[in-house]
């Protein structure tokens, strides 16, 4: 991206005599961000899997009177609370059996 801002600009902004150089400059800039990326991506671990919505909160749809359903993000869900939970209250997900979460009230 930064080597096709200093090709716009060279070409349309810059005179003559910078143009050169101002691409040039883009090209060392745009190999620089991309030796960062590539050295800072592989440290970092994608989360992906039912396992990253343990701990999360969700806001109860339908009561859970102990089944129920919850808005995890902008997904419904099925879920259930051994307490009891009313809608619009916050719930925490504990767990999950299946497409089913366990939930219980938020402290």
């Amino acid at each position: 991206m930064i080597l096709l801002v200093s090709i716009l600009l060279a070409v349309f902004v810059v005179p003559s005599e910078w143009a050169v150089p101002t691409v040039v400059i883009g090209g060392v800039l745009e190999l620089g961000e991309a030796w960062l990326w590539k050295r800072y991506l592989p440290k970092r671990r994608v989360k992906m899997g039912p396992e990253t919505m343990i701990g999360q909160s969700a806001r109860v749809e339908t009561a859970c009177l102990p089944d129920g359903e919850v808005r995890l993000g902008s997904e419904l869900w099925a879920a259930r609370c051994d307490g009891g939970a009313a809608v619009g209250e916050t719930v925490v997900v504990r767990g999950r059996e299946g497409l089913t979460l366990i939930v219980e009230r938020a402290a």
